[in-house]
């Protein structure tokens, strides 16, 4: 059903998924981000795409959405609530997701607001390290009205900022709905 609906969704907007002959199904587990995020629309674009592909995914969201009376809703679609007033090990709770689950998939946004932000967060890097997964470069294109996967990336010895150096070819402000927001320096 959610295929289904992923397909009607991408179709009414006319955009189309690819996924650039990356298998997601034969990583088991793995880490989306999600890049750029400069809209709430990415979230949309994501949804559809990860749907049609068949990805069973997790996100961390703000409590609000998963607790308001619509919540059940983004429980249904994968979200986890969390409260952003208090300082939690959201890196070891993803790693304890991963461990526990035979396929599942974190979304995660790196740039963490879709305001402008002047670096990326660690969270994604630090999940993908200590759970030994890869990354999955995933994107929303509205220039080319296009979303997918463009590369799956493993982080085994590679630094954070080597990490994001191979990440940084992968992606531009002008695929981005609102350019202005996007930082392509990412440290």
């Amino acid at each position: 059903m959610k295929k289904l609906l992923g397909r009607i969704m991408l179709g009414i907007s006319g955009w189309k998924l690819n996924t650039n002959n990356i298998d997601i199904d034969k990583e088991r587990k793995t880490i989306l981000i999600c890049v750029p995020h400069t809209s709430n629309w990415d979230f949309y674009y994501s949804l559809a795409c990860f749907w049609v592909m068949g990805v069973p995914f997790k996100m961390f969201i703000k409590d609000y959405y998963t607790k308001a009376w619509f919540g059940f809703i983004f429980k249904a679609i994968g979200c986890i609530g969390v409260d952003r007033n208090k300082r939690q090990n959201l890196v070891e709770y993803a790693v304890s997701l991963i461990n526990n689950a035979d396929k599942i998939a974190i979304i995660n946004t790196p740039e963490g607001t879709r305001a402008y932000s002047d670096k990326w967060k660690q969270g994604f890097y630090q999940i993908a390290k200590q759970a030994d997964i890869p990354i999955a470069l995933c994107y929303a294109d509205y220039r080319k009205k296009e979303c997918g996967i463009m590369k799956l990336l493993k982080v085994n010895d590679l630094t954070f900022e080597q990490t994001l150096d191979e990440i940084a070819p992968y992606y531009s402000k002008e695929m981005a709905k609102y350019p202005e927001n996007f930082n392509p320096k990412f440290y």
